[in-house]
């Protein structure tokens, strides 16, 4: 087929599946039903903020918080009805032209947070900075690590801290697309993603899983002894073994039902893992084969993109998975998107599950117990 009709032929596929998706909408290409799982999150409870993206939360070590990293390159602090969401951090000195519902790369973009329990420290990912740290009085953060084994860390994403190891662990999802170009990073097929191991006293990198596309949240278990990487695209968590006997090797701790976003680890050991969207047949379509991602990259527009994964029905989801198996759990949603969508993060605290969202300027508060 000529190349200009084979262009042509895609270009009115796509334009065909457009107008499905909003004319006849999730009746035929909407978001896969999960058997088992429970319509609850439309009653949680909604706390705003004034600025976009609460991408993921934590708590210092008095019980402070949470903290939020935002749309914006800052890091804010709940502090209650009365005061509300104060400023703690910045990512960048940078602040000229940082918006509250825009990401611009000089601002930096803030997202997988984790505090060091002893020190008080508050270490993050930067979408576009690499690993941060501020200290416990917040301000000004500084760099951490940006390079490992000569090669740039493109998209930092989530991470967590083996205090008795002195130990960070963090996802570099791609090695060519920032923050920005989060949705192109999955859609392309490149197998170009890291999970990387910091030691903090010898200010050394390494690679401790390589090949992986694009690899989202990540959590260490109990004790350490292995830590976890969401693979977005093929909806499998990988696990790497960080202690004997199995220290060095790694295989497949579990498979979602959905596109997994972060992942954090449970007060009682198990996880809770926050999809940012279920399975339709657009992303089954378009993650089929890396040439078909690649043309929806360049012929759609991000906005679109999104609208189309998510089945043209922004939804929410968080699934907890079983700490020493993988087996899923528990699952729970806004399948309608009434309350929640475009979650990020799941954290559960004092009989309340949190959430985070990547896009909307809200967490929201979900009494379990």
């Amino acid at each position: 087929m000529p190349i200009g009709r084979k262009v042509l032929t895609w270009a009115v596929l796509t334009a065909v599946m457009a107008v499905l998706v909003v004319f006849v909408g999730p009746t035929l290409i909407g978001p896969e039903n999960i058997v088992g799982s429970k319509n609850v999150l439309t009653t949680a409870r909604m706390i705003p903020l004034p600025v976009d993206g609460p991408e993921s939360l934590d708590w210092d070590p008095q019980g402070g918080g949470p903290y939020v990293g935002v749309t914006d390159g800052r890091i804010l602090k709940w502090s209650g009805e009365d005061l509300g969401w104060v400023e703690f951090a910045y990512a960048s000195p940078h602040r000229g032209n940082c918006l509250s519902n825009k990401v611009e790369p000089a601002c930096g973009r803030p997202l997988g947070l984790s505090f060091e329990k002893k020190t008080g420290d508050l270490y993050f990912c930067d979408g576009y900075l690499g690993v941060m740290r501020v200290g416990p009085k917040g301000g000004l953060a500084e760099k951490v690590v940006d390079e490992v084994d000569g090669q740039k860390v493109m998209f930092a994403n989530q991470m967590d801290i083996d205090e008795e190891e002195d130990a960070i662990y963090f996802n570099d999802s791609s090695d060519t697309y920032h923050f920005g170009d989060v949705f192109y990073a999955f859609l392309c097929g490149e197998k170009t993603g890291r999970t990387i191991r910091y030691d903090k006293k010898t200010k050394k990198a390494k690679v401790v899983m390589d090949h992986l596309h694009f690899p989202n949240g990540l959590a260490l278990s109990k004790e350490g002894s292995f830590v976890l990487s969401c693979e977005v695209p093929t909806q499998l968590v990988h696990r790497y073994w960080a202690k004997e006997p199995k220290a060095g090797t790694r295989d497949i701790f579990s498979k979602l039902p959905g596109y997994a976003d972060n992942i954090r680890r449970t007060e009682t050991w198990d996880f809770w893992v926050a999809l940012h969207s279920k399975k339709t047949p657009f992303s089954r379509f378009s993650l089929m084969h890396s040439s078909i991602g690649k043309f929806f990259m360049k012929t759609l527009k991000m906005e679109l993109l999104v609208f189309l994964f998510e089945g043209g029905k922004p939804h929410a989801v968080a699934v907890k998975l079983c700490g020493e198996t993988g087996e899923v759990l528990e699952i729970l949603e806004d399948s309608e998107g009434k309350n929640m969508k475009f979650v990020s993060e799941v954290q559960e605290r004092n009989d309340k599950l949190w959430f985070g969202s990547v896009f909307l300027p809200s967490v929201w508060v979900l009494d379990r117990w």
